[in-house]
């Protein structure tokens, strides 16, 4: 079978290759990939600008829906036919403080699917039968594949961050994960507030059409003069920060009220620099936010089953495996919303 793989640290060092077609071993499965979504974090891993470790040559790709195809000794509860999503920390201690609190995403010995276990960007992929959940059939394999970002993002708006009905709060950046972010907070009563730039025209329409409140190109009004008419000089309650520029955390962080919040969702790529005395003086509350957690992926498969969240709308692309490179051009240069592959041979 063809998998893409990262094969050697370093920029670029991807390609297209013939791998050998995986079986399971005691406690894995073995899943017939149907959609495989891009992360940005595929774009770094391209790059070799993650913090994340990698652990060439792997095949990398690890959002993604399928159906199980074989079993491996010893597993239950799982049968070939079953239709699946998967978390990607493959494997983790469940040992050190952060596991035995549910927090494995934050373990130090954590090994993701698609940075060091071979991923999905593949027509087959093998993983733990524990990482795995049910796609309920009211869910589209596509959907399916959109189910981890999703679950992040639910980790980092619901689970890390205290939105309250009636709150004011601030999306920045109109990508695929900004625009489910958006979802989620108007899932929990907020009014929403979607920042972009020229780029971003057709996705801050698409906002509108997904619910926002308000939206915004920044370099046709300024931030601050938009959050001061909307809040009435107040500030937004949250600040969800999806785009990883330096810019708009900037402007983001003088937008947000005292004793507001502040959770950083998009990856920078690089160290930034930042003004942390207005935090200080502010009395903001920040937080990061990494992956998810088997929560994160119920309430995630929740709000889809539930209509509270819509993630059809956001794919604009799907392509063969064999057009990665053009997918990930596209990724990189704002062409689109949420780009999918379909590996199957």
């Amino acid at each position: 079978m063809k998998g893409l793989v990262k094969y050697a640290a370093g920029p670029g060092n991807m390609e297209l290759r013939e791998v050998p077609e995986p079986k399971p071993g005691p406690g894995e499965v073995k899943i017939a990939v149907q959609y495989t979504g891009i992360c940005g974090s595929d774009l770094h891993i391209y790059h070799s600008d993650i913090a994340i470790p990698v652990r060439p040559p792997v095949i990398t790709g690890h959002e993604f829906s399928g159906t199980i195809v074989e079993v491996g000794l010893g597993v239950e509860h799982w049968k070939p036919g079953d239709r699946v999503v998967s978390e990607t920390a493959y494997s983790y201690c469940g040992v050190c403080i952060h596991c035995r609190e549910g927090f494995y995403n934050l373990c130090n010995q954590r090994k993701t699917l698609g940075y060091w276990f071979n991923g999905a960007f593949a027509p087959y992929t093998i993983v733990p039968a524990a990482r795995l959940h049910p796609l309920p059939d009211s869910i589209s394999f596509l959907e399916g594949a959109l189910m981890e970002p999703l679950a992040c993002i639910v980790h980092a708006v619901v689970e890390l961050t205290h939105i309250q009905a009636g709150d004011t709060v601030l999306v920045s950046g109109p990508g695929a994960i900004g625009l489910a972010t958006l979802q989620v907070a108007k899932a929990h009563g907020a009014h929403v507030l979607v920042t972009g730039t020229p780029v971003d025209a057709e996705r801050l329409e698409k906002a509108k059409a997904l619910g926002a409140d308000w939206t915004l190109d920044v370099t046709k009004q300024s931030l601050g003069e938009a959050v001061e008419e909307i809040t009435r000089g107040v500030g937004v309650d949250v600040v969800l920060e999806c785009s990883g520029s330096e810019k708009a955390l900037q402007d983001a962080l003088l937008s947000v009220r005292k004793r507001g919040q502040l959770t950083q969702i998009g990856l920078f790529g690089k160290p930034i620099t930042l003004d942390f005395e207005r935090i200080c003086y502010k009395e903001v509350k920040v937080t990061g936010s990494l992956g998810s957690r088997w929560t994160s992926w119920e309430r995630a498969l929740q709000m889809v089953a539930q209509g509270q969240v819509q993630l059809k709308p956001l794919v604009s692309d799907i392509l063969p495996l064999t057009e990665w490179k053009k997918a990930f051009d596209l990724f990189e240069a704002k062409k689109g919303l949420k780009i999918v592959l379909d590996p199957k041979e």
